[in-house]
């Protein structure tokens, strides 16, 4: 591995202007980072990483290196680009173990963290920086997220969360109360109420999209986002057909062969696949099937009728009469993104959501009410683990300046 790693740093041309910092959502210096590797100054590098990416370790993991990173270096125009996830993930890895640094000084303010995804992990680390007092309200029993209930263990091992949980957090002395939804028992003015001087919200979203078609409320049909929170409570069966083309339909599909699924097909309503390259090749190698401009008509005890559809030059689709098909199926899993739970912004004065129900907040993420601050997907609504980090640091820093402008 260690070798692997130094061979792929040596190709880096360590370019004066390095497109590939600048297709990083979250400006890592990459050139840097591979020089102090060549120099043999892995602690140095691994520093500098997280120092810039609190989350580096899962984003070396997950990222969409080829649309960012990789895929604007100039090596990669006339052949193979740099493989910097592979640089990142070794070094962020093994530096990781290293970390033994305990929490900042406290400065006796209190932070509230709602929900522990990559916004709110972010969020508390760099808070915890500052020097603030971190409680994350979590509302599933670990951290984690999406990270942890949305992406499979074979792209994302759950040890990775586990040891941001140990260092990033406890050893930070973040305080964390797991099975605690804001918004039932304890509220945002509780919080308030008990001297937090502000609090992030970074819910995620949670409720599944719908196609609202005849029998979707079959009992073998499922959404993305329950089946992937524990696969293994599932039975497939056999045939498995999969609604969507994104990455979590990928997850999906993959996940239901590795459960024990013969025949997974993914439909996709038109002819591009919105998964990265990555993840759709993966697929294909692994067995999954796909079919193209498809769109769901009706599900059935015996599988979903799909018709055709035509991808016009303007963009629009036309649905093509008489050519409905039922295709067989033992269980259909419908992958087609997702949305907000709305049980804060019900239960909180003062706090403006839009008609899709993600909270509405300005670029730095201040919320319609002073003191709730909100980034990632519960703002933005589904994005990539890497733009929900690079926000959240400036809504970090948005916190410490609104909560510095606090009269003692």
């Amino acid at each position: 591995m260690a070798l692997h790693v130094m061979d792929e740093a040596a190709r880096c041309l360590g370019c004066k202007k390095p497109m590939c910092q600048k297709g990083c959502p979250i400006n890592t210096p990459i050139p840097e980072v591979i020089k102090l590797l060549k120099e043999h100054k892995l602690d140095e590098a691994g520093w500098m990483l997280f120092e810039n990416n609190p989350l580096t370790t899962v984003c070396s993991l997950i990222c969409n290196h080829e649309n960012q990173c990789e895929g604007h270096c100039v090596l990669g125009k006339k052949g193979a680009p740099v493989h910097f996830s592979v640089i990142e993930q070794y070094i962020s890895s093994t530096y990781a173990s290293k970390m033994v640094k305990g929490p900042a000084p406290s400065n006796g303010k209190k932070v509230a963290i709602v929900g522990s995804g990559p916004a709110g992990l972010t969020i508390a680390i760099l808070m915890a920086r500052y020097g603030y007092q971190v409680t994350i309200f979590e509302s599933k029993d670990q951290i984690g997220g999406i990270l942890r209930y949305g992406i499979p263990e074979f792209r994302l091992p759950k040890s990775v969360l586990d040891d941001i949980q140990y260092r990033h957090l406890e050893m930070k002395g973040i305080r964390i109360r797991p099975n605690t939804r804001i918004g039932d028992a304890i509220g945002v003015d509780e919080l308030f109420r008990d001297g937090y001087k502000a609090i992030f919200i970074g819910t995620g979203v949670w409720k599944a999209n719908t196609l609202g078609i005849k029998g979707e409320s079959f009992g073998n049909v499922h959404y993305a986002i329950n089946y992937l929170n524990n696969p293994s409570v599932y039975k497939l069966g056999e045939r498995v057909i999969v609604i969507g083309a994104g990455n979590a339909a990928m997850d999906v599909a993959r996940t239901a062969l590795r459960n024990g699924s013969r025949n997974v097909t993914c439909f996709s309503l038109t002819k591009k696949i919105t998964a990265s390259e990555y993840e759709y090749s993966y697929a294909k190698l692994e067995g999954v099937e796909f079919e193209y401009n498809k769109k769901p008509i009706e599900i059935t005890d015996d599988g979903v009728i799909f018709r055709d559809v035509i991808e016009n030059e303007d963009g629009t689709l036309t649905e093509v009469e008489g050519s409905d098909k039922l295709y067989p199926m033992d269980s259909t899993v419908i992958s087609i993104s997702q949305g907000p739970l709305n049980v804060i912004v019900t239960t909180t004065t003062g706090l403006e959501a839009n008609k899709r129900g993600l909270l509405v907040a300005d670029e730095k993420g201040r919320t319609s009410r002073p003191g709730i601050f909100a980034s990632g997907d519960v703002v933005q609504g589904a994005r990539t683990v890497i733009e929900a980090v690079a926000h959240s640091k400036v809504v970090a820093e948005a916190m410490h300046e609104y909560i510095q402008s606090l009269p003692e």
